[in-house]
């Protein structure tokens, strides 16, 4: 048998790996974007299926099983694992997302350190100010843009969380360089270029701010910042400057991010009045229950990319070291196996237990503190917890007629419009 070209070596006995037709699937991917591993999935029968991206062989697999091996911490590394045009707006060399082993542990637990329940509290209470602020100046416009307003407020409230309080010029120069660079993470052309173009200007920002800590010219109190200019790796040095900028940005960019999610928890709330109320009842848990389906239904990160580190088998199939995988998080966000009636917005379908470690994927999968999922999940969800908080209850609002189309093919998705506000009034 001759070798496939997903670098697989399969018995004589093997079931034969399913193919995407054609030779190449960029096109496809391109036309398709979030939706182009769950169609594919769907129309071969399988959970795993071989296909060449940019003429590189690559396998693509989804659902919970897929994500267990995935995400297990010696099987894949992330390495080489994304095109280099997305990588660096993502995180960028020498961040903890392309660590492994031992190194990959202690630096991820600076960051898991950062998110404790009573830091979170304190980024949530400094994130209603903001909003409450930038709610009172809505009043006086006549119509707003939520996901660019979206993006100012959170920069601020991160901002200021890490230790670098902001002004409101330069809160408008690090939210317009956060939203190029997340605009542009899964585009091609002007997009990614002017992403790569703001990213550059916001490197350089946050090397200088690393050396001014620690040379004592920038005060800052104890948080992400100072934590961040004084870790030492594992044979105790510090972090050079630019590795130490690259994870401060790793903390500031993915916060803003979340202002995709604050636009969908809009976007629900109008489509689902029955959530809406259930947010202004006595329910505790039904802010968290809205967000977890927020984050599962709504497009964020299409699949996230791995590279076998130790060969292994997975239905029947034996993955050699350095094959290619993509591990699609939102078809398996939409795996009817898990989700009955998957399209249908239903946050009730966590009142009997949070998710699973496997199966609501939008952050990864397995455990943050030993593998690579998301040490920034509690960060998003406490966001959208509070925002969804602010957005039912903390004003008033009318939501006109507009292009609220959520392309799939456009990656990170949006609906079209930004979702326009009018006649906000703060309650």
């Amino acid at each position: 048998m001759t070798a496939n070209p997903a670098m697989l070596d399969q018995s004589r006995d093997a079931t034969p790996l399913p193919r995407a037709s054609g030779f190449d699937s960029t096109l496809a991917l391109l036309a398709e974007g979030y939706a182009f591993i769950p169609n594919r999935c769907r129309a071969l029968g399988t959970d795993l299926f071989a296909t060449r991206l940019m003429l590189s062989p690559v396998l693509c697999m989804s659902g919970a099983e897929a994500a267990r091996h995935f995400y297990d911490d010696h099987r894949f590394t992330r390495r080489h694992a994304l095109p280099p045009t997305a990588f660096a707006l993502i995180q960028d060399h020498g961040s903890v997302m392309v660590m492994d082993g031992e190194a990959h542990r202690r630096r991820k637990a600076m960051f898991l350190s950062l998110v404790g329940h009573e830091a979170l509290r304190r980024l949530a209470d400094l994130t209603v100010g903001h909003w409450r602020a930038a709610a009172a100046r809505w009043a006086r416009q006549d119509a707003v843009i939520l996901l660019d307003e979206a993006h100012a407020v959170l920069t601020a409230a991160i901002s200021e969380w890490v230790g670098l309080p902001l002004d409101s010029g330069e809160t408008r120069d690090r939210a317009t360089e956060f939203a190029a660079m997340i605009a542009g993470t899964g585009a091609v052309g002007p997009r990614n270029w002017r992403g790569h173009l703001y990213r550059a200007r916001t490197e350089r920002w946050a090397r200088r701010v690393i050396a001014e800590i620690r040379d004592g010219r920038r005060a800052v109190p104890e948080g992400a910042a100072r934590t961040i200019a004084e870790h030492r790796d594992l044979q105790g040095r510090l972090l050079d400057v630019k590795t130490a900028g690259v994870e401060l940005i790793n903390v500031l960019r993915p916060t803003v991010a979340n202002a995709r999610y604050v636009v969908f928890a809009a976007m629900a709330l109008r489509d689902n009045p029955a959530c809406r109320e259930a947010q202004r009842g006595a329910d505790p848990g039904a802010l968290a229950r809205f967000t977890f389906e927020v984050r599962r239904v709504y497009p964020f990160i299409p699949f996230i990319g791995g590279r076998v580190r130790e060969p292994f088998t997975w239905r029947g199939h034996a993955f050699q070291a350095g094959a290619w995988v993509l591990m699609d998080l939102y078809g398996t966000n939409h795996d009817p196996r898990l989700w009955p009636e998957p399209d249908r917005f239903d946050p009730e379908r966590f009142r009997d237990a949070p998710p699973g470690a496997f199966d609501l994927v939008s952050h990864g999968a397995g455990s943050a503190a030993t593998g690579h999922r998301c040490p920034g999940e509690g960060i998003t969800q406490i966001l959208v917890e509070t925002l969804t908080d602010q957005l039912a209850n903390g004003m008033t609002y009318t939501i006109p007629p507009q292009d609220l189309t959520l392309d799939l093919a456009n990656i990170p998705a949006r609906p079209r419009s930004g979702l326009v506000l009018r006649d906000v009034r703060p309650v």
